[in-house]
């Protein structure tokens, strides 16, 4: 199966799609690490936490399926948390965290955000390549959500 990026539709949150959110995301916690209470309140519930919040959550379709997930969680009046992006094993490579991370900045930069941070772990080389060649620079870990977080990136635009 060969898959351009053409073909992929990035889609904004619909409650339709909140099972495919958390079992996207589900699927990598528990792959390289241990799903945490935090993980479970965002993804049983991400109207409430959120969307009602003035976030995002953004979706990758191709061919009918959701094949990727990525959100925006808004921490302050121009600040934001990029979280929770994941890609199904059998997209991974084909250009779909690139599409959700460019729809994620330019949403950001609409909504007038001038900071976007993340937290993640060492263990995941290729993802802090991707948040690198975007123009995320390291910083001091402070507050993290997650025991397993042991990166934190920001991004001022």
């Amino acid at each position: 199966m060969t898959t351009t990026l053409n073909e992929v539709t990035i889609l904004s949150y619909q409650p339709k799609y909140a099972e495919d959110y958390k079992q996207l995301n589900l699927a990598w916690i528990e792959k390289y690490f241990k799903v945490e209470e935090h993980d479970i309140e965002q993804l049983d519930n991400p109207d409430a936490y959120i969307i009602s919040k003035g976030g995002y959550i953004l979706f990758a379709k191709y061919d009918g399926a959701i094949v990727g997930t990525c959100a925006l969680i808004k921490t302050g009046d121009s600040e934001y948390e990029l979280a929770k992006m994941a890609v199904t094993d059998a997209f991974k490579g084909k250009g779909i965290s690139k599409l959700l991370i460019e729809k994620c900045l330019s949403t950001a930069a609409t909504l007038g955000a001038k900071k976007i941070y993340l937290q993640s772990n060492s263990q995941l080389i290729t993802a802090l390549a991707l948040y690198e060649k975007y123009g995320f620079k390291h910083v001091p870990v402070v507050n993290a959500h997650y025991t397993t977080a042991d990166v934190m990136m920001e991004k001022i635009l």
